[in-house]
């Protein structure tokens, strides 16, 4: 993982992002001050599907950089149940403690990849494998950092974006710029909802930071896990100012009907919307994970 910095300014965040080259994943480690409190958000369990084996490359990177700066970890939070890498959020609550949290929508995220998984009848859809669910517009802290849960649906129902001083934290909603946003074609997304989730975000101060949970940058640039309100609104390729509501929606759903199926969105989608915990061993010892062949 490669790692960027953005130091901290008054009352706003300390941001440090890795970067992920297998999934394309941007961690943020959210802080108020060395010594101080942090959050993590959308930490990575490595993985590799050739074996089906797990690997804590990056996560430890995180579990580093907290150690090296003194930072009691407060919070664990998932912008949604991501469908391109596995989350390290329990490992790194095993390790570091922490509150995982995500939005409470998370329960339709799990009714319905229960019933495509078939998973054990006793599976609760209730989001109580992760310790708080946000709802839309409630307020935590990070040690001396205000923070604020804002519900951001149409990738999926339970998207969520954190807002801490100066910054948002978008998950998959936008990309950068030259990117674009996310699709919409997962259960429950609807590209509409997506649209009005942008525009409440790009509704915020042009000055406000915007940190991504992915980058696929094109040939000519290096990777960036920010940007701004102001760089979105002039010149995001998908929704900058001017273009409408309906256009949107034509793009999105033309786009995402061409789109091939994240490569290890079978094994994530069955660990996240469990907060990151593999399904119980069976009894020989061993986890597994469902192939649901021609289900989707």
């Amino acid at each position: 993982m490669t790692s960027i910095t953005v130091t901290a300014t008054a009352t706003n965040p300390a941001v440090e992002s890795f970067f992920d080259t297998q999934t394309c994943t941007a961690t943020h480690i959210v802080y108020d001050a060395a010594g101080g409190h942090a959050a993590v958000i959308d930490p990575v369990l490595n993985y590799e599907p050739k074996s089906g084996r797990t690997a804590t490359k990056s996560a430890d990177q995180v579990l580093e950089f907290l150690t090296a700066n003194r930072l009691t970890l407060e919070w664990i939070l998932e912008t949604h149940a991501h469908a391109d890498h596995l989350s390290g959020a329990q490992y790194l609550k095993q390790k570091a403690g922490g509150k995982i949290a995500i939005g409470v929508h998370i329960s339709e995220v799990q009714k319905a990849f229960k019933t495509l998984f078939n998973l054990e009848s006793d599976f609760p859809v209730d989001g109580s494998q992760f310790d708080v669910l946000f709802g839309d517009g409630e307020e935590f802290s990070i040690g001396k950092l205000q923070a604020r849960a804002l519900s951001v649906p149409g990738h999926t129902p339970a998207d969520m974006a954190y807002h801490i001083g100066d910054s948002l934290f978008v998950g998959d909603t936008l990309f950068m710029p030259d990117v674009g946003t996310a699709r919409c074609d997962f259960p429950g997304g609807d590209a509409a909802q997506l649209y009005h989730s942008i525009q409440k975000l790009l509704a915020f101060p042009s000055e406000t930071r915007l940190f991504l949970c992915h980058d696929y940058p094109p040939a000519e640039r290096g990777v960036c896990t920010h940007t701004t309100v102001a760089h979105q609104r002039a010149s995001n390729i998908h929704v900058r100012d001017g273009i409408a509501e309906a256009d949107f929606i034509v793009m999105r759903d033309t786009r995402d009907a061409g789109l091939e199926m994240p490569y290890l969105l079978i094994p994530a989608i069955q660990v996240n919307i469990r907060a990151g915990s593999l399904p119980a061993a069976e009894t020989n010892g061993v986890h597994y994970l469902k192939i649901p062949v021609n289900g989707l």
